[in-house]
């Protein structure tokens, strides 16, 4: 029999309808979180405003957050977390191994890291730098100022390739210091046997805050010498908890956008009349059951964590000990480059 053009069409239209209104096939990696009822999350081993515990061993911190957002948004309890402690080395044997379902470690995403680990970049959830710092009695005031100077720095990381690239592109010969602990490189710096110490900027302002014996003795030099684009990262293979860690935290950017917060979150649900405000709160179309997740996956997300901006603000922004300015990691229309895809 043969169908005529609308025919035709009108039978293409109405298989991806139904193929767009099915639920989701889980994944693996959902699957074993759902059977354990836990995601496991790396995490850094101590970093304060991305990830760190105190010493009832509570974790807090942006990537932290992170990972309780998903864990809310994929099993309703933003508490049936288990953190998994990294350093640099450990962290992506971590993931490849499934030792942890995600990577949230202030891990830098770049074009080596995303097509030779067998690991995806998801998004980014903070916008970084490499910077200096220095003790203000050495009275150095710029990176140019380091020439034939010893430099702290953890191995492993972008960072220590950096601080290579940076020093031959500008005749500095400076000496690094290597070490593969963070701690290590910090006391190292502290104790005076390196001049500075190199790591991601909002990175120094954590070591400053936290470690040092007074903060005011240290400068963070302005020079800030790489991109350093930071977020969560997965396993390649499993591409419905791709899908589900991405779109989790553009959930939690849209819902800064259009002003959804923990505080309004209920009244919303109750009475927004916007359309996008519905999707992302699950009160009109189902967005999740295409994640293979509940209707109500992102309103549960935001409740348990607050949007992107409430995230930012409690963990590392001007009012935070770390004190750090929003900056380029400001919403897309507030001259900053945090652009979610539409939840939708």
């Amino acid at each position: 029999m043969h169908l005529s053009k609308l025919q035709t069409l009108t039978a293409v239209v109405a298989t991806v309808g139904a193929f767009m209104s099915a639920p989701a096939h889980a994944g693996k990696t959902l699957d074993g979180i759902k059977a354990r009822g836990q995601v496991v999350c790396g995490v850094n081993t101590g970093l304060a405003g991305f990830g760190a515990a105190d010493s009832a061993g509570k974790w807090t911190g942006l990537d932290v957050d992170v990972c309780r957002a998903i864990a809310a948004a994929t099993l309703g309890d933003a508490e049936k977390i288990k953190y998994v402690p990294l350093n640099a080395q450990q962290r992506f044997t971590a993931l490849q191994s499934g030792e942890v379902d995600v990577l949230s470690r202030n891990t830098t995403f770049t074009l080596t890291r995303d097509a030779s680990l067998g690991l995806h970049d998801t998004a980014v959830t903070y916008y970084d730098g490499q910077g200096f710092m220095v003790p203000v009695k050495s009275k150095i005031k710029s990176a140019k100022q380091l020439k034939g100077q010893t430099v702290c720095v953890q191995s492993g990381t972008t960072t220590e390739k950096n601080l290579t690239d940076y020093s031959k592109a500008n005749g500095l010969n400076i000496k690094p210091v290597v070490f593969e602990k963070l701690e290590a490189a910090e006391n190292a710096y502290f104790t005076g046997r390196c001049i500075a110490y190199t790591t991601d900027a909002s990175g120094l302002a954590s070591t400053r805050n936290k470690v040092a014996k007074d903060p005011k003795e240290h400068i963070i030099l302005p020079e800030l010498i790489s991109k350093e684009p930071l977020g969560p990262m997965v396993r390649r293979g499993d591409d419905e908890w791709f899908a589900i860690v991405k779109w989790v935290i553009y959930g939690l950017l849209e819902a800064e956008e259009y002003g959804i917060t923990q505080a309004n979150l209920e009244g919303l649900k109750a009475t927004s009349k916007d359309p996008v405000v519905q999707r992302i709160l699950g009160t009109s179309e189902d967005s999740g059951k295409l994640l293979g997740l509940s209707k109500d996956w992102m309103a549960n997300a935001i409740k348990a964590t607050g949007n992107y901006g409430e995230i930012f603000e409690r963990n590392v922004g001007p009012n935070s000990p770390l004190g750090l300015p929003r900056g380029v990691n400001n919403q897309w229309n507030k001259g900053g480059l945090m652009y979610a895809y539409p939840v939708r």
